[in-house]
C-alpha cells in the first residue's frame, strides 16, 4: 500500500510543477509552486527523510510563498492581459 500513495503524490508532484510554469498569473504560479512545495514536503515524509521534509515545509511552503506573493503584490502590470 506504501507505494501507491507514493505514486499518488508523485502525479499530484509532477501535475503541480506542470501547472506552475505554465500559468500565465504570477500569484497563481506562487501559490501552485507552494503546493508544489508541500506536495514534495509530503513525499519526503512518507518516504522516511523527516528531516526533509521539515525543511521542505518551513523554507518551501513557507518563506519562499510569502516572499513570492510579497514580490507579486509589489509589481504593476503593464498590459490588461
Amino acid at each position: 500500500m506504501a507505494w501507491q500513495i507514493d505514486v499518488i503524490i508523485l502525479i499530484f508532484v509532477i501535475a503541480s510543477g506542470i501547472a506552475a510554469i505554465s500559468v500565465r498569473d504570477l500569484l497563481g504560479a506562487g501559490i501552485l509552486f507552494s503546493a508544489y512545495s508541500f506536495l514534495m514536503c509530503l513525499l519526503w515524509a512518507v518516504m522516511g527523510a523527516v528531516d526533509v521534509a521539515f525543511t521542505e515545509a518551513s523554507v518551501g511552503a513557507g518563506v519562499s510563498t510569502v516572499l513570492f506573493v510579497a514580490a507579486v503584490f509589489r509589481t504593476t502590470r503593464r498590459t490588461k492581459d
